[in-house]
Order: C-alpha cells, then sequence, then structure tokens
C-alpha cells in the first residue's frame, strides 16, 4: 500500500484482516502486508501517526522507505488522497510490473491522466482507477432495469479540497454514477454554482444527457431514465447504502490484481477523469468546456 494521507487506507485493510470486521464486510483473498507513509496536504503527520498505529495493530509493517514497502508483494494499492501525487508514484511503481489499483479519482487533470495511461502501456503493466461508487449493488440494480438510459441524474458529495480542485477530488463519485450507467461518449460539460455546491450537465455524442448534483454532505444516488420507445421500466431511481462500499470494491478489484481482467476498462477511467476536468474547467470559465479538447 502506497499512501497513508486517506481513511481509505484504513478502511481497505479493516475489510482485509481486522479480527472485528463484521463478517458481512470481511473480503477475502489478499492481506496489506506493508504501507509506504508520507506527509501530504490532506494529512499531517499526527493523523498518519494514528493511522499508522491502527494499521500495524492488524500486523501492517508501516514505514518511508517505498522500496522496501514494495519490495516482497504481489500487487500494489496506491491510496493517496492527493490527486496531484498520483503520476509521481504510477511512474515510480509501474517499473515493478506489478497489477496496480490506483485509487480515485485517476489524477489531478485530464493531461496527468493521460500520462498515467501511457506509462501503464509503456511498462505494459496492468492498472485500474475507479471510486467505490462503480461497484455499489443499487447501482448495479438499477443499471439492469434500464440497460440503456436515455438520460440519467445523480446526486453525491462535494468535499472541499485541502489542495486542488475539490470537483475532481470529490465529484468523481458522483460522476463514476453517471458513467457507470451512461457509457462513454461525453463531449462537453457546464457547471453551474449552487447554494453549497455545483450542478454538472454532460452532454453525450448520442444525444443523451447526465446530470450530476453535487452538495457538501453526505449521501448519493440518482435515476436512470429510458429512451421514450425503450422497452421495459421507464425509470429506474437508486439509493445507495455506503455501508458496504469498500467492500464492494475490494471484491471487484481483487482477482484483477491477482492476475484477472480488469473490473474498469481504463478508456471508462479516463473517460470520468475527463468529465472531471472539463467541470473543473467550465466551474472556472462559465462557459461549456469539451471533455477532451
Amino acid at each position: 500500500m502506497v499512501g497513508l494521507d486517506t481513511s481509505h487506507a484504513v478502511e481497505f485493510t479493516r475489510r482485509l484482516q481486522a479480527p472485528d470486521c463484521p463478517s458481512d464486510l470481511r473480503v477475502a483473498g489478499a492481506r496489506v502486508a506493508s504501507c509506504f507513509r508520507f506527509v501530504t496536504a490532506f494529512q499531517d503527520d499526527a493523523g498518519l501517526d494514528r493511522r499508522q498505529s491502527q494499521l500495524e495493530a492488524w500486523g501492517v509493517a508501516v514505514g518511508t522507505d517505498l522500496e522496501a514497502a514494495l519490495h516482497d508483494v504481489d500487487a500494489i494499492l496506491i491510496t493517496i488522497n492527493d490527486p496531484a501525487l498520483h503520476l509521481e508514484y504510477v511512474r515510480r511503481c509501474a517499473a515493478l510490473k506489478k497489477p496496480i489499483f490506483l485509487d480515485k479519482p485517476l489524477a489531478a487533470n485530464l493531461a496527468e491522466g493521460q500520462e498515467i495511461a501511457a506509462i501503464a502501456a509503456a511498462h505494459e503493466v496492468p492498472l485500474c482507477s475507479a471510486s467505490s461508487l462503480r461497484f455499489v449493488p443499487a447501482l448495479r440494480e438499477a443499471c439492469a432495469q434500464v440497460p440503456e438510459p436515455g438520460s440519467a441524474a445523480t446526486w453525491g458529495a462535494l468535499g472541499r479540497a485541502p489542495a486542488g480542485s475539490s470537483i475532481v477530488w470529490y465529484g468523481v463519485h458522483g460522476v463514476e454514477l453517471l458513467q457507470r450507467a451512461l457509457g462513454r461518449g461525453a463531449r462537453a460539460v457546464s457547471t453551474h454554482p449552487v447554494s453549497g455546491g455545483a450542478v454538472l450537465v454532460v452532454e453525450y455524442e448520442r444525444g443523451a444527457t447526465g446530470v450530476v448534483e453535487l452538495y457538501e454532505g453526505g449521501g448519493y444516488g440518482g435515476v436512470l431514465r429510458a429512451a421514450p420507445d425503450a422497452d421495459g421500466p421507464a425509470a429506474a431511481p437508486y439509493v445507495v447504502d455506503m455501508r458496504t462500499g469498500y467492500s464492494d470494491l475490494l471484491r471487484a478489484v481483487l482477482p484483477y490484481l491477482a492476475g484477472g481482467p480488469t473490473p474498469v476498462p481504463l478508456a471508462d477511467t479516463l473517460e470520468v477523469m475527463a468529465i472531471l476536468d472539463a467541470a473543473d474547467r467550465a466551474g472556472r470559465s462559465g462557459r461549456t468546456e469539451p471533455t477532451f479538447p
């Protein structure tokens, strides 16, 4: 595990090996052996010390030497909260040719996300990146009811980033819900400030429209709407139960880290990054911005 500035480092480890983890949240098939810690804008030494103490209680060796942390492992979880550091650490880890799961979002912007993809390809190293929201049962069930929606709306949290873009850092969850439902083909995004957040309107090449409502606070959900001439339900609303979210992600990712196929094509992840990047630019320019300029 690379990075300790996010609570995900603790929560993933809890579900893999904490003795007191509830049985319905426990995920079998892997253990976190080691963790490389370092200070970022998202966590100071005092916070890292608290997390280190917890991981060590669960049998994780935590240190400040990256090579030592990666020496005798089968796969790498990059759990760095600050997306501005993702490119650097993918570059440092890719040469080992071990499967990488890169915690959300892919990068700080689209250009860096594309460079991450190029590095993975050049080293022929498997790389997967996604938010846990993509794997929640409520979304899977909605997509099964309306498999080819004509439009979709999602709502989710907008945390305030200590550094960089809040939309890129935390808007990724709501955008993942949208991209999983509507697939690829987003061409442009407009961002509309509202009290306590922002509303993103995503336009698609095929004429579909996606709306992502981002507000300070918690909770996630949405609705998929069928095309007017489609068979089956006209709409599928859903509300996300985040209690199992991290476990849902691990169950999807662990087979990939063991050598199986990726649960999320990198092209999907790049589209999520493109939507976030365009939304951030649109929020600053006040104009509709293209996803892949």
